[in-house]
C-alpha cells in the first residue's frame, strides 16, 4: 500500500467563465497550480496518502451534507460542472478543511467526529444535543460538527410555485 506523502489542498478555480471551489489531493512532486483551471491555493498540507484520503472523505462529506441541507431548504446554490460554488464563503471551506485536518491527529476525537458526520447526514445533530443524548466529548464534538454545517447564504429561498393543474 502506498503512503507516499500527497497534497491535500483547497483551491479556487475557473473553468470555461465558471468560478469554482475545489479540495483536493496531488502527488507531493506536482505543482497544484499547474492545473490551468486553478487560479489560487488556499491551503496546502503535506501528509500521507491514506490519511490525505481519510481527511478528503471527511470535508467532501461535509460539504456534501450542508449543500443538500441548503438545497433541502430551497436556498439557490449554484451548482459549477466541477467543484464547489463560489457560493460558500472561503473563510467556511477554510474551516471545514481546517477542522478535519486537525482532528485526525487525535484517532479517538477523530472517529467520534466521523461517526457524527455520518448521522449528521441524516438528521441534525442540534436535536440530539439539546436532549442530552448526547454526553462528554460526544456532545462537544457535535456542537463542533452542527457548527459546521450552519452557514445560510445571503441569497434568497427560491419559492417554490406549483404549476396549474390545468390551463
Amino acid at each position: 500500500m502506498d503512503n507516499s506523502p500527497k497534497y491535500l489542498f483547497l483551491a479556487s478555480g475557473v473553468k470555461n467563465g465558471e468560478g469554482f471551489w475545489i479540495v483536493g489531493v496531488k502527488n507531493c512532486d506536482e505543482n497544484i497550480l499547474e492545473d490551468k483551471n486553478l487560479l489560487d491555493c488556499h491551503r496546502k498540507e503535506l501528509i500521507g496518502n491514506e490519511s490525505a484520503k481519510d481527511i478528503l472523505f471527511a470535508i467532501n462529506l461535509n460539504i456534501n451534507n450542508l449543500l443538500n441541507e441548503l438545497r433541502n431548504k430551497n436556498y439557490l446554490i449554484e451548482k459549477p460542472s466541477i467543484g464547489i460554488s463560489f457560493d460558500i464563503p472561503l473563510d467556511y471551506l477554510e474551516s471545514i478543511f481546517d477542522f478535519w485536518l486537525g482532528i485526525y491527529k487525535d484517532q479517538d476525537a477523530w472517529e467520534i467526529c466521523l461517526g457524527l458526520l455520518n448521522v449528521r447526514k441524516r438528521i441534525s445533530l442540534t436535536s440530539l444535543i439539546d436532549s442530552d443524548s448526547l454526553k462528554g466529548k460526544s456532545k462537544k464534538w457535535a456542537i463542533k460538527i452542527e457548527t459546521l454545517h450552519s452557514y445560510i447564504p445571503n441569497s434568497l429561498k427560491i419559492e417554490k410555485v406549483n404549476d396549474p393543474m390545468w390551463k
